[in-house]
């Protein structure tokens, strides 16, 4: 069946976040919190799922937080430091941490990845992001100049449910007139991304540059598509 359209998760697939423990290091010590940025980068992926696991993805964690999103991450900074032994974070520092991570400057567009996205749209293909964020995702993404390749933005903020929750998926599709059988989601989480992508019909790859997926590198995709078979779920595409 020919494809017509490519979905993708962004954090830890179209962007990645270096020196994450650094970066809220520097911010805490601007405040009077001295942390050190091994204890924080280790912390924070605790923190998440943490958070995750208390969360319902049919209610985007964001929007239905008391005080928004800014207020869940008020409170995931404050889970972090509490897990490092941290004094708790000011309201100011948790408000100069969330307006960092809307900055370009916090975060590294993964190698390649405008090109590929290019060669897709050269190809015929529709483009989508299906992404558990909050509402700053569509700016950022126009600041690192990488907005312009999508044709719509499937944000659990903006649809109020979460990956693997079949509704973000069937937003995106619907945005982009296309079938689940002729869309294909790739993200680095089995279980948001490929199983929630299959669970809406969708064909789904994982990225994982350790080599646990179907592909190390967004560079590898084209390839893949267009000339190769994904031995991960038997499927070819043309």
């Amino acid at each position: 069946m020919k494809l017509e359209a490519v979905t993708f998760d962004v954090t830890h697939t179209l962007l990645s976040c270096p020196a994450l423990g650094q970066q809220y290091a520097e911010v805490l010590a601007r405040h009077g919190i001295e942390v050190a940025a091994g204890d924080v980068e280790a912390a924070i992926p605790l923190v998440w799922q943490e958070l995750a696991c208390a969360a319902s993805p049919a209610r985007d964690r964001f929007v239905n937080h008391a005080n928004g999103a800014r207020g869940f991450w008020r409170h995931f900074v404050e889970r972090t430091c509490e897990l490092v032994d941290a004094p708790r974070p000011t309201a100011f520092a948790a408000a100069e941490l969330f307006d960092r991570f809307a900055q370009p400057a916090a975060w590294v567009v993964a190698p390649g990845t405008r090109e590929m996205l290019a060669g897709l749209r050269l190809a015929g293909l529709k483009l989508a992001v299906i992404s558990n964020w909050d509402q700053r995702l569509p700016l950022l993404l126009e600041r690192l100049e990488l907005a312009d390749f999508f044709d719509t933005f499937a944000i659990s903020a903006i649809v109020g449910a979460e990956k693997p929750h079949p509704r973000i998926f069937e937003s995106a599709l619907a945005d982009l007139g296309v079938t689940a059988e002729r869309a294909l989601h790739v993200g680095d989480s089995r279980r948001d991304d490929v199983e929630g992508a299959l669970g809406a019909g969708m064909q789904a790859l994982l990225l994982s540059p350790s080599g646990q997926g179907d592909l190390r590198s967004l560079v590898e995709l084209p390839a893949l598509l267009f000339g190769e078979r994904s031995h991960a779920s038997g499927t070819a595409w043309g």
